[in-house]
């Protein structure tokens, strides 16, 4: 699909963004998971998130309702942790896209045997829609950067 992107190529057009929005991934285990219901509303749930070989993965206890939701619309939201507090270092980050379920045998192997899941599981490659960062730079402006796959990273600044 034309202006859809996954990790590997998100990372190589803005690394500098890519390796913050990881860090922040990487600082807490579990974050937040939207995706939409069958009647269209917003699901809200617990996750943990993969960046390997290029990818953005997500993985999910067998028939979660947050995986049937991506079988149904493959439309998500992610957010990373804020942590405990008001400090968010590094900012707040959020990734949107669309997730599709990996069923081939060997590439679940591939990431069973670098994550080691504890049980039967459901993993969904990425596609890249947008990604956001906000974060309040010199005390002063609130700065918020934004990617979308085909065009240049936007920052705004607001006082």
């Amino acid at each position: 699909m034309a202006g859809i992107e996954n990790w590997g190529a998100f990372s190589r057009a803005e690394p500098e963004l890519a390796k913050t929005v990881e860090e922040r991934f990487g600082a807490f285990t579990h974050h937040i998971l939207a995706t939409l219901r069958k009647d269209g509303s917003p699901r809200t749930t617990g996750l943990e998130v993969r960046f390997l070989d290029g990818e953005l993965w997500l993985g999910m206890m067998p028939n979660s309702l947050k995986a049937l939701d991506l079988r149904r619309d493959p439309r998500f939201a992610l957010q990373a942790n804020p942590g405990e507090g008001t400090g968010m270092g590094g900012g707040d980050v959020r990734i949107s896209g669309r997730a599709f379920e990996v069923t081939d045998p060997e590439v679940k192997a591939a990431y069973t045997k670098e994550v080691e899941p504890p049980e039967q599981f459901h993993l969904f490659r990425t596609e890249l829609t947008e990604v956001t960062r906000t974060y309040v730079e010199d005390d002063t402006y609130l700065v918020l950067q934004v990617w979308k796959p085909g065009a240049p990273l936007r920052t705004i600044k607001r006082t």
